[in-house]
């Protein structure tokens, strides 16, 4: 398991009980899990008080009793600083456990000794992109949500990096690939962080477990001749990481090399010292 443990302004205290208690900065937040369905004895304060809850409803969906925070704040990671807005379906705009991933794509680009493009396609508020534009890279963000791509810019800014080499694109990220083939755009990075369920603009429906073969087979046609890295990142429950493996294999090793590994990403729990899992990620690198 690749486990984010270099946060300081993020903290996971507890989870058990299909929930978890998280620190944000100064916040201290309850928000529902579905990994964690083991029990722990929630001795922490927080579980009693927090600043924040989000209750799931049994009807669906759910709320927030958030009365005792503002509207948004900052964290930081390393050299990034991000808002964090509480929203709608328990998000606050950030997934902390993706900071394992940032920290790998940071010291390929970093090594890499030429500049690097990278593409991020479904890139949510732009953590992956921030970091790959601090370490070098010229990166293009796209996401079919215009708030999510104006919170990136929102991201940037606070990091320093407003000034960057990136490319914000408010689109549908397979009609958006679909164009860079025929303009004849190449990336040396790719990350892509698809949903499990989703709708496209015209209706279409998109399952990870049906649409993810072909699209990663699309994307690859965007990728340079030298390729650094093709990062596919999951969170449907029961798919495998050797699932994410045997995709980047067929479909990339057979024309570029490298190697490929995939594992879940974890949180640290501070209370219990075990390590939350939090979703799966494959990574094909060149070297």
């Amino acid at each position: 398991m690749w486990v984010a443990d270099g946060w300081k302004d993020y903290r996971l205290l507890d989870c058990g009980g299909g929930e978890k208690l998280e620190r944000w900065g100064a916040y201290t937040l309850v928000r529902p899990d579905p990994q964690a369905i083991w029990q722990t004895p929630r001795k922490n304060p927080g579980w009693r008080s927090p600043d924040a809850r989000y209750t799931r409803s049994s009807t669906g969906g759910g709320q927030w009793d958030k009365s005792r925070l503002p509207q948004r704040w900052t964290v930081s990671y390393r050299d990034l600083t991000f808002n964090i807005k509480p929203m709608n379906f328990k998000h606050t705009g950030l997934f902390p456990e993706q900071a394992a991933n940032w920290d790998h794509m940071r010291g390929l680009i970093e090594r890499a000794g030429r500049e690097i493009s990278v593409l991020n396609l479904f890139a949510y508020t732009g953590g992956a992109s921030v970091a790959c534009a601090a370490a070098g890279a010229r990166v293009c963000h796209v996401d079919a949500a215009k708030g999510m791509v104006a919170w990136a810019k929102e991201n940037a800014k606070s990091s320093g990096l407003e000034n960057a080499p990136i490319r914000y694109i408010v689109d549908d990220c397979a009609k958006f690939v679909e164009r860079e083939i025929r303009r004849g755009r190449r990336y040396d990075g790719i990350i892509m962080d698809p949903p499990s369920y989703g709708r496209g603009p015209s209706g279409e429906i998109w399952k990870l477990e049906e649409n993810l073969w072909s699209f990663v087979a699309l994307v690859t046609q965007v990728l340079s001749d030298q390729p650094l890295f093709f990062i596919i990142n999951s969170y449907t429950t029961g798919l495998a990481p050797s699932v994410l493996t045997y995709i980047l294999e067929s479909l990339v090793t057979p024309r570029h090399g490298g190697r490929t590994v995939s594992d879940e990403l974890g949180l640290p729990v501070e209370d219990t010292g075990l390590i939350l899992p939090c979703g799966a990620t494959g990574r094909w690198t060149a070297i």
